[in-house]
């Protein structure tokens, strides 16, 4: 399925901007703005035909160039009426004889409409009643303006008898509503994504305490969350307007869930730009000041119609739809087949209802298969992959709650950096046992005075003949209690400048005499250990890399990490799929009714379950291309981590005392995974690199300087 707006329709974007920058301005407009010659110049151009070539992605394109100058062109209202009207009105409507402005009611007969844009300028409304499917166009007798937040202001309108009126089947309605919603939401998040990148330039430029104020962490973790929010809403957009061009039937759910995490996240963006601008955004006559008005605006009478759309909830629990999928390729799909088959395969369901694996026979299974060396040469018992397989193969495993999870993470963390940076006998001896699924490792990189900043790890290796001698302290290391062999990184040069370029990194068996291992339960009830290094000797064929090299063996093992990133979002979209499996046995006892707050609460974690998926797929196809700049990765790993931490708190609310019991109980909801779910998600969080070190990384990429602190520390 195609994804997204093509680039005829991005072209078609700009036109619109290139008019409406000659006919209306910049969002300062908004309160002088001709907008009677905007609509006369839409005419003239065809924007009000798009809707008889169904042609969705223009029309986003140009309610994007709308929300970025605070123009209320009722554009989507015009595309609107053209679906549910005849081809005679249609022609109307492309001609400006008719001039329509949708309204969405819950009164079948009513003549009165509050809360209407545009309606000065308007000929007609067109009143659509969705329990009936009752659509009226009628013309507009009397126009009360009544001013407020939105500006142009909203109006009271008095209709006359309708010219045409009709019924149409509740698919129809639906439809129509997915389109009305988003391109009403659009058009909120364009104005909010303008207003966040007047902020990032005035981050990048204004000065305050004698420094750029992008230096302040708290500038850049605001701005980096923004950019994230953005992210993410754009990513949804453009996944729904794939699936409407396509005539998917997933569209609609997947405008919805575009539309219900705009709502949720929008205003929060603008206020974010508004405090990073701070007085010159709020004093002056600035963009901002009326972007700020038309966000909150369309926000407030989105969530006014969207009660009347398909409701994310009902799709997933009464309707029993899951969360739209993401497609990434043929090639890629037809893979995810073949895993999803394999491991079909090799599961059982026990007498309480719980999937096991044989996980023996899997990883066996897999081995021969070549999935443990996806992408590997041929030569070195490879099998050719490129990078959207080796993810279609992450996800699928952890989807599976993750039966040969300790081979996956030996295959992704180190096959690829041994392949690049092993010597001969280190392939040799190392790479059969990945391949099979058999090397039992644990990652020797966190110390007490440095988790995230790596590079200020103090674990020495001094050089001693062929050997070196390491003495130093691990700590948080998982699984090291079973490991055969550590990936260790240590300082080889305390003097180098940077840090950084005086990291090595060694594969030690475990062992090796002078290894002390203390075993820690975490929270999440699995074992980390603190490993204790007193004078141990390894032979120099153990070093991995370059001597002082090891920076640079780390950074290919985390970029591999970028694809173990979106098991995340596969272990939640696990966790969901458990959740609504349990809902839809009785929805109206657990969820309530259509504007319960638990159905919110459920549709409101959907929606950002939807958005990290799309980010993963765009950080995916990044890797792809060889974007290793790309900010999609990290995005993704912030807004997944988050999501963790409040779907284990949601689930409870949701779902209540019962879930918080563990899987030794029978007839737990999800057989216990929620509860330990909740106690593993603050790993998601800081594990890899907290997300405050992640949002600071976001904040650097959009052009913000390092924080001073940070640079001074550096510097001593």
């Amino acid at each position: 399925m195609a994804t997204g707006i093509r680039a005829e329709a991005e072209d078609f974007g700009h036109t619109v901007a290139a008019v409406l920058d000659a006919r209306w301005g910049n969002a300062t407009a908004a309160p002088h703005g001709d907008l009677a010659g905007v609509w006369q110049a839409a005419v003239e151009h065809g924007w009000f035909e798009l809707a008889s070539e169904r042609a969705l992605d223009f029309l986003i394109a140009a309610v994007r160039a709308l929300g970025v100058r605070a123009c209320p062109l009722p554009l989507v209202d015009g595309y609107v009426a053209g679906l549910l009207l005849g081809a005679d009105v249609s022609r109307r409507i492309a001609s400006g004889q008719v001039r329509p402005v949708v309204a969405v009611t819950g009164t079948v007969d009513t003549d009165t409409v509050h809360h209407c844009e545009a309606a000065p300028w308007a000929t007609h409304v067109l009143l659509l009643h969705p329990a009936t499917g009752r659509v009226r166009l009628a013309p507009i007798a009397q126009v009360e303006p009544t001013p407020g937040l939105a500006v142009p202001s909203w109006s009271r309108v008095t209709v006359a008898a309708p010219e045409a009126e009709m019924r149409v089947e509740p698919a129809v309605v639906e439809d129509a509503l997915a389109v009305w919603t988003l391109g009403l939401a659009v058009r909120a998040l364009a104005a909010a994504e303008r207003s966040h990148e007047l902020a990032v330039a005035h981050a990048t430029t204004r000065e305050q305490f004698g420094r750029v104020i992008g230096g302040f962490g708290a500038v850049q973790q605001r701005t980096a969350a923004c950019h994230i929010d953005v992210a993410a809403s754009n990513a949804l957009v453009a996944d729904a307007v794939g699936h409407g061009l396509a005539g998917s039937g997933e569209w609609t759910l997947a405008a919805a869930l575009a539309v219900r995490h705009i709502s949720d996240v929008v205003t929060s963006i603008m206020f974010g730009a508004q405090h990073t601008l701070g007085a010159v955004g709020f004093f002056e006559e600035h963009e901002a000041a009326w972007l700020f008005r038309r966000v909150h605006a369309d926000v407030v009478r989105l969530r006014a119609v969207s009660r009347y759309a398909l409701r994310v909830s009902r799709a997933l629990v009464e309707r029993g739809r899951s969360l739209p999928s993401f497609h990434l390729g043929e090639a890629a799909e037809r893979f995810r087949a073949e895993v999803r088959a394999l491991l079909a395969e090799h599961r059982t369901v026990d007498e309480h209802g719980r999937e096991e694996y044989d996980r023996e026979g899997l990883r066996a299974a897999m081995a021969e298969r070549g999935l443990f060396s996806l992408g590997w040469p041929e030569e070195l018992g490879g099998r050719r992959a490129g990078v959207a397989e080796r993810a279609v193969l992450n996800e699928e495993m952890k989807y599976a709650c993750g039966p040969v999870d300790r081979a996956m993470s030996a295959t992704m963390l180190l096959g690829h950096s041994i392949l690049r940076h092993g010597t001969p006998q280190q392939q040799a001896e190392f790479l059969p046992l990945i391949r099979r699924g058999e090397l039992r490792f644990c990652l020797g990189y966190s110390e007490p005075e440095a988790g995230s900043d790596l590079a200020s790890l103090r674990t020495r290796a001094v050089r001693d003949g062929d050997h070196w001698v390491i003495n130093g302290q691990k700590v948080w290391t998982t699984r090291a209690h079973t490991a055969s062999h550590v990936w260790l990184a240590v300082r080889t040069d305390p003097d180098a400048v940077p840090r950084h370029a005086g990291i090595t990194i060694f594969l030690v068996p475990m062992d090796t005499p002078g290894i002390t291992v203390q075993q820690h339960t975490a929270l999440s009830g699995e074992v980390s250990c603190t490993v204790f290094y007193d004078n141990v000797r390894v032979p120099d064929s153990m070093r991995v890399g370059e001597v002082n090299g090891g920076w640079r063996v780390i950074t290919d093992a985390l970029a591999a990490e970028r694809v173990v990133m979106g098991g995340v979002a596969a272990t939640l979209l696990r966790q969901l799929d458990d959740l609504l499996g349990y809902l839809r046995a009785d929805p109206q006892r657990l969820l309530g009714a259509e504007d319960s707050a638990a159905r919110d609460r459920l549709e409101g974690l959907a929606a950002r379950l939807q958005a990290t998926r799309a980010l993963v797929l765009e950080a995916t196809r990044a890797m792809a291309e060889g974007k290793a700049s790309d900010l999609a990765a990290p995005m993704a790993g912030v807004l997944g981590g988050e999501l963790a931490e409040d779907f284990g708190q949601g689930v409870l609310e949701l779902l209540g005392p019962e879930a918080a019991l563990g899987a030794e109980v029978p007839g737990v909801p999800g057989h216990g995974v929620f509860e330990r779910a909740l106690r593993t998600s603050p790993m998601f969080v800081i594990g890899g690199g907290t997300n405050d070190i992640q949002r600071a990384i976001i904040a650097r990429g959009l052009g913000l300087p390092r924080e001073e602190r940070a640079v001074r520390a550096k510097g001593r």
